[in-house]
């Protein structure tokens, strides 16, 4: 049943992913209760231009905030280490694309963002309970 389970949702987010593109965020840009994003960033081995769904627990005019989880996986997400071997990202959101600074926040930014990530999706506090690595809390800031 896991099997199924999992092709359900790569179906279910696939169209989802679908809409939210055709739109650019203006339809689907909410699950959860955060706003979903596409998170475009260049590949760190084959330099091309990759793009992720994300969602993001603090959004501000400042800066949009995203979640390295990866669901608890102890490994890091790809987007990820695409970003930090080059931090110049683009964002789809709320119908537009605009050109971002990405970087990992400090220790004592995430103690401060991190109940305010958790508050919003308690999901996040799991992940972190499942892994034995810190789960990388990272700012978008427009370039």
């Amino acid at each position: 049943m896991t099997d199924l389970k999992n092709e359900l949702f790569k179906v279910v987010t696939g169209f989802h992913e679908a809409i939210f593109k055709a739109t650019q965020g203006r339809l689907g840009g909410r699950v959860a209760g955060m706003p979903v994003l596409i998170l475009h960033t260049t590949g760190r081995k084959s330099g091309q231009r990759r793009s992720t769904m994300l969602t993001t627990p603090v959004k501000d005019e400042d800066r949009i905030v995203i979640v390295a989880s990866k669901g608890g996986d102890p490994k890091h997400p790809t987007w990820f280490l695409n970003l930090e071997a080059n931090p110049d990202v683009e964002v789809t959101i709320d119908g537009g694309t605009k050109p971002m600074k990405a970087r990992t926040a400090t220790k004592a930014e995430k103690d401060e963002l991190w109940p305010q990530i958790t508050g919003t999706y308690k999901g996040y506090a799991g992940y972190q309970q499942r892994t034995d690595r810190d789960i990388p809390v990272v700012i978008l800031e427009p370039r």
